[in-house]
């Protein structure tokens, strides 16, 4: 089968299914996304809060990233003279961000690729040879493989029936949750510095509006502790929104102010432990697996992540 007649399907376009997707596309294969969400992010998504000084926007999910390998730089370089990264030295040497948000350098790797949104897969299922993707909207099109660029424990659950191995390793991995806290106060805070960490309950706080490209309203991130995080999983917004306003004051050494707009979000799926496979990819089953649960806890490990399992898929001249 020549690459132009292959068809490939990518469960999940957070950075990592991204990557993979915009690398075969390149080589000429034709590739189609889906994500449950309403739009780009994953985790590094940008949330939009409306308050009485106007709308406030606030990085959620991964607060940076840094570029080691070679890869990845030349990818951060292009972004940066494209103006959707910046630095931001709060954070330290080296850090970027996306301008003016997080899911910035996303939006624009899946403006050039065909992203299905709001569109949950709910099971995978052969066709013959080829595969077929549930959702709720009913069964898709064909496609000669499927590449779950999901957390793991959602990759297990999509892969179990069909392949034994990826579903074994996803089963295997895992990923530690945590609680955000989103905080919008009508006066800067009096606290010196814009980034906290490891303080108590806190594993990192910042102050939003210290990023590059961001409005002036004083907003605050607020992220729980992976322990903190996994002791309190099932509390109410609410008692995690206090729980960690108050923390923030012992961290600032007195308590804060009255937010004029104050959210939690949960992610369950936060922080991976990592492994060594890189990718998986099966030329039996023609399904991998991406994400950055496979090599490492970073931003930069999700692309690395999906640029190798397309690198493992244009390989494999097998159909699929």
């Amino acid at each position: 089968m020549s690459e132009t007649g292959r068809r490939i399907a990518i469960v999940g376009a957070g950075l990592a299914g991204l990557a993979c997707a915009s690398r075969l596309s390149g080589a000429g294969i034709s590739v189609a996304l889906f994500d449950k969400a309403r739009g780009p992010g994953g985790r590094m998504s940008t949330r939009r809060i409306d308050t009485p000084l106007g709308q406030a926007s606030f990085d959620h999910g991964a607060q940076y990233f840094t570029a080691r390998g070679a890869s990845f730089r030349a990818q951060v370089d292009q972004w940066a003279m494209d103006g959707v990264v910046a630095p931001w030295p709060a954070a330290g040497p080296r850090v970027w961000v996306g301008v003016p948000g997080m899911n910035a350098p996303v939006r624009a790797l899946a403006a050039d690729l065909s992203v299905t949104w709001d569109c949950p897969i709910e099971a995978l299922e052969r066709d013959g040879p080829a595969w077929r993707l549930r959702s709720p909207q009913g069964p898709g099109d064909l496609f000669d493989a499927v590449v779950v660029a999901v957390p793991a424990e959602q990759a297990a659950a999509l892969l179990e029936g069909h392949d034994s191995l990826l579903a074994s390793t996803a089963a295997t991995s895992s990923t530690m949750p945590c609680w955000t806290v989103m905080a919008a106060f009508d006066r800067r805070l009096d606290i010196a510095v814009d980034v906290l960490r490891d303080q108590g309950a806190l594993g990192w706080a910042a102050r939003n509006g210290s990023k590059p490209g961001r409005g002036p309203i004083e907003t605050w991130v607020l992220q729980g502790s992976p322990d903190w995080s996994r002791d309190h999983l099932e509390d109410p917004p609410e008692a995690i929104g206090a729980a960690l306003l108050d923390a923030l004051g012992v961290a600032a050494g007195g308590p804060v102010p009255a937010p004029i707009a104050l959210q939690a979000h949960r992610w369950r799926f936060a922080r991976s432990s990592g492994g060594a496979d890189g990718a998986l990819w099966s030329p039996a089953s023609a399904l991998g697996c991406c994400g950055d649960w496979l090599i490492g806890p970073r931003v930069e490990c999700a692309w690395d992540s999906g640029i190798a399992l397309a690198e493992q898929l244009l390989a494999d001249r097998s159909p699929g």
